[in-house]
């Protein structure tokens, strides 16, 4: 049970240490604590942790522009972050992990502002048809984190400008472009600011952050100059172009496409009809099969009986990853190679 909420906020918009402030938070929660933490990120591309940053965002127009990419702890895909967007992260134990405990603060918060928000897809939050906010989350050892993205007046000509989203992705929801399926909360309600969105956020958290609607009080987080050192060396992993774009191998093939549940990419090198290397990326929002369908492929033969031998090697974590598999399975038996 939630004993005790926390409140944390970040004043600078760069996300390597925003997204080590997160990290940083998710190893202190404790038991019985809920945090909600407040951060935006300027000019910035976050990819989800296991996206192929080179497939997802155009990388040379964002450095051109002097902006960011990053990649954060969850699964998920790509979105963009400026100053007109406000990020939250829920952080909580895994006895007391409750998404929808956590949409409810925030369709709680914008309806203080007129707007009737809906949850709809895999992890996104709608208001009269249109999508305000993506989601994502992640299991860590102890503790759990659910954040996302609050559009409140983002420049939605970056969207289009520094995102690649594939065909496949916008014809499954039924729209001809990113920009034509988001809209800004701003657009809703003119009086909405992102300090009077906060307010709300945090108003709502106390009420629906516990096991009841009785509101218990939101305490402020205080980070010591220790606690600044450790998430200071945080953001140098975030930093580092070993984590944000990950390792790059030269592929003679692709497999890929689009499931209920995320898109994957998998590309292999193939010397001799033998598979020596293999790298997967996807958007998927659950599961870990992109860290453990590449090493069972490497070293088996280019052939779609044996590659699905090796497949069968693995053994899911869970329904959903059982069912990721499965479908894996059956598409690789459909195509040729």
């Amino acid at each position: 049970m939630i004993r005790e909420l926390l409140y944390a906020e970040s004043r600078v918009t760069d996300p390597y240490y925003n997204l080590a402030m997160e990290e940083f938070l998710l190893n202190r929660c404790g038991e019985g604590q809920s945090i909600l933490y407040l951060w935006q990120n300027r000019n910035t591309v976050v990819i989800g942790k296991n996206q192929n940053a080179w497939k997802e965002c155009r990388i040379e127009a964002i450095q051109k522009a002097g902006g960011y990419i990053a990649r954060r702890l969850s699964g998920g895909g790509a979105v963009y972050h400026d100053t007109g967007n406000l990020n939250f992260t829920f952080i909580t134990g895994k006895q007391d992990y409750d998404v929808t405990r956590n949409l409810k603060v925030i369709c709680r918060a914008v309806s203080r502002f007129g707007i009737e928000a809906r949850i709809t897809g895999r992890n996104d939050l709608e208001a009269e048809g249109q999508k305000f906010s993506g989601n994502a989350f992640h299991k860590g050892t102890e503790n759990c984190c659910h954040h996302g993205t609050l559009m409140v007046q983002v420049d939605l000509s970056k969207l289009s400008e520094y995102l690649n989203v594939s065909g496949d992705k916008l014809r499954s929801k039924g729209v001809a472009s990113v920009r034509s399926r988001v809209v800004n909360l701003g657009n809703l309600s003119p009086d909405m600011t992102i300090e009077g969105l906060k307010e709300a956020l945090r108003e709502a958290f106390s009420c629906l952050g516990a096991s009841s609607e009785e509101a218990l009080p939101l305490q402020t987080i205080s980070i010591s100059e220790a606690d600044e050192d450790v998430i200071h060396a945080l953001a140098e992993k975030y930093a580092s172009r070993e984590w944000v774009f990950g390792r790059k191998i030269s592929f003679e093939s692709e497999i890929g496409t689009r499931f209920p549940w995320g898109e994957i990419q998998l590309l292999l090198q193939v010397n001799g009809g033998v598979i020596c290397d293999a790298a997967m990326y996807s958007d998927a929002l659950f599961g870990r099969l992109e860290e453990k369908i590449p090493p069972v492929l490497k070293g088996v033969s280019y052939e779609k009986e044996v590659m699905a031998e090796a497949l069968r090697r693995i053994h899911p974590e869970g329904e959903k990853e059982s069912i990721m598999l499965s479908d894996i399975l059956q598409y690789l038996n459909s195509i040729e190679l």
